[in-house]
């Protein structure tokens, strides 16, 4: 349960520095792509292979839709997920070259995410 809490944390993490689609990415997709980031966000392990998932999200967010959904997501991960470090969270896009018009928080409103 943790694992996918953190995992959903990290896909919102992702998406929401991908360029908006016409299609909304969902959940499940995004914990996908962030799956790698979990040891990372849980203090349990580097950063690994992490980036290479954070680029991947990024890369399937193309529309304002995609990215809302990515970040509604991610939002609602950060909020119910206790394990998670939400400054490592955050720091993600930055640490792995993607830039996303948004911070990480279970605060953003997702809804003014373009």
């Amino acid at each position: 349960m943790k694992l996918i809490g953190a995992l959903l944390i990290a896909a919102a993490l992702i998406a929401a520095v991908a360029p908006p689609s016409e299609a909304a990415i969902g959940c499940g997709a995004v914990v996908s792509y962030l799956n790698p980031c979990l040891p990372y966000v849980t203090n349990k392990g580097p950063l690994g292979g992490c980036c290479g998932g954070i680029k991947g999200l990024y890369g399937a967010a193309k529309t304002t839709p995609d990215r809302q959904s990515v970040c509604n997501c991610l939002k609602t991960l950060a909020s119910s997920y206790k394990g998670v470090n939400l400054g490592k969270a955050a720091g993600l896009p930055g640490q792995c070259g993607v830039s996303i018009p948004y911070k990480i928080s279970p605060s953003t409103d997702c809804s003014k995410v373009k």
